[in-house]
């Protein structure tokens, strides 16, 4: 029952911040320069065709009833508009952010996947040499920028060793991409290099807390192997702290790709926002960043509900 008070909670705060979100991005339309209209139609837009613009869209009308009008948009899902490309927001999104959220779900597992068993490993060998230049590397790879990390794995791996295209798959549907898995690597290892050092961090701190618990302790008191305790007792404990920063990871996640798709020309949501923004394509614009709050706020959601369900400690405190 806690639980379950808890999830309505928490799903009713999200609901408020979306709720603000969509009042953020109603008010960013409405503050371009020149209005929405100006920004549509460009500077070349003459006043009786912004006249008619304002007339079609409801843009002569009060602020209330516009909102209440984009709220009904949103909710029959259209997002817009682009009239750069001649296309709506919503078509165009539903095309390019299953491509996106295929990559960014690549990149976080094989990140997962290595950073998860090496934070462990360091933990369980702290303050060694390997330790040490574990973290080395860590500091590196999560101070160097993205596009550098492409550009040197293009570098390395596409043109001094040829071992894999520099451009990504260029598929029209998500599952397409995946029909050319060697053009895959790169953008993914690039997208999964700085989550590693973050995520490997975080699990190696998380295991060290938890080798310092009272539980621990006692089961080594007992004669239990440290390899057991480490098992069975502290890699799930120490789980908690990773899944939490997975779903606050998400905008990130989304700026990331972003870098990769521009650089490997990956045909996702990112490589269209930055189309978007050398155009200018306001709608576009405005309708990847009410997909990315709100994909943020329901991976922070999702990130609550599984410390909660994951961690007896969490559902004691909530």
């Amino acid at each position: 029952m806690d639980i379950f008070r808890f999830m309505l909670k928490r799903v009713g705060q999200a609901l408020v911040v979306v709720f603000f979100v969509t009042v953020v991005v109603f008010l960013l339309l409405h503050a371009l320069p020149g209005g929405p209209a100006r920004g549509v139609l460009g500077i070349q837009a003459t006043p009786e065709q912004i006249a008619r613009f304002n007339a079609e869209q409801g843009l002569n009308r009060s602020l209330p009833w516009q909102y209440l009008n984009y709220l009904g948009q949103l909710l029959h899902g259209d997002l817009g508009q682009s009239y750069v490309l001649n296309s709506s927001v919503s078509d165009l999104l539903s095309q390019r952010l299953p491509k996106t959220l295929a990559l960014s779900v690549l990149s976080a597992v094989v990140a997962l996947l290595v950073a998860i068993p090496l934070g462990l490993w360091q933990a369980a060998r702290r303050n060694r040499p390997a330790d040490y230049v574990l973290t080395a590397l860590s500091f590196v790879a999560y101070a160097t920028p993205v596009f550098f990390l492409g550009l040197i794995l293009i570098v390395v791996f596409s043109q001094q060793i040829p071992l894999f295209p520099s451009q990504a798959p260029q598929a029209d549907s998500w599952w397409g991409v995946f029909a050319d898995p060697m053009g895959l690597v790169l953008p993914v290892v690039t997208g999964a290099l700085g989550m590693i050092a973050v995520f490997s961090r975080y699990m190696r701190s998380s295991t060290l807390d938890n080798l310092s618990e009272d539980y621990v302790r006692t089961a080594l008191a007992k004669g239990t192997s440290r390899k057991v305790v480490l098992r069975r007792h502290v890699f799930r404990n120490s789980l908690t702290a990773v899944i939490a920063m997975l779903g606050y990871y998400i905008p990130v996640l989304f700026g990331g790709a972003l870098v990769v798709e521009q650089l490997f020309n990956y045909p996702g949501m990112g490589l269209l926002f930055w189309n978007a923004a050398q155009t200018p394509d306001f709608p576009v614009l405005l309708g990847c960043v009410l997909v990315i709050s709100i994909a943020t706020v329901i991976g922070s959601l999702l990130a609550d509900l599984a410390q909660v369900l994951l961690d007896p400690r969490v559902r004691e405190s909530r």
